[in-house]
């Protein structure tokens, strides 16, 4: 499914001043949408673990927080990419690129912890309060060159509906390696 996302990119709809370059910006933001789902998703479930250890929760706390993990870090060589093609220039100072790699740095940091430490409810635990940690930080980061909302600003029907397509595609690929990390916890 990760193929088929890039390869979906490479068809979008071309916009304004970006031209066919907006193709890299509309792969990045999938990611980044699909890393949020997942996380938000790996905290419902860490709650329903603390609520009901006995269920399979936990387990899907960790698997979707390890594929939400995966797609937050990898949007980050999207984003220099992205930066590149449509600024002609990496710009390190933007404030929602340095919460992106931040937030990426202790999330993997803390997606190893827990999984070393091998503790389900520790690992739920995690993913509940990594999840409006990383929300509150973006909200609160200033937008210097980043928009808030290109796509879903856009008045162009084509380009919101092409993008949330990608986002499904860039969705069943998370779906796909959340499951394959809750057989490997759950066995």
């Amino acid at each position: 499914m990760l193929g088929v996302a890039a390869l979906v990119a490479t068809l979008g709809p071309p916009v304004g001043g970006l031209g066919p370059n907006v193709r890299v910006v509309y792969l990045h933001g999938a990611w980044v949408w699909s890393a949020l789902i997942g996380f938000a998703a790996a905290a419902g479930c860490g709650l329903l673990g603390w609520i009901d250890p006995h269920r399979p929760w936990l387990a899907w706390s960790a698997g979707l927080g390890r594929a939400a993990t995966f797609f937050w870090v990898a949007y980050l060589p999207l984003s220099l990419w992205a930066m590149q093609a449509n600024w002609n220039g990496l710009y390190m100072a933007e404030p929602r690129w340095r919460v992106g790699l931040h937030f990426a740095v202790a999330g993997l940091l803390l997606q190893a912890a827990a999984w070393l430490i091998g503790r389900p409810k520790l690992t739920g635990l995690v993913n509940l309060l990594y999840f409006p940690a990383l929300v509150l930080a973006l909200a609160n980061a200033q937008q210097v060159l980043h928009p808030p909302s290109p796509v879903f600003s856009s008045d162009s029907v084509a380009v919101q509906s092409f993008f949330l397509v990608l986002t499904g595609i860039c969705m069943l690929a998370g779906w796909q390696l959340a499951r394959a990390a809750w057989a490997a916890e759950h066995s």
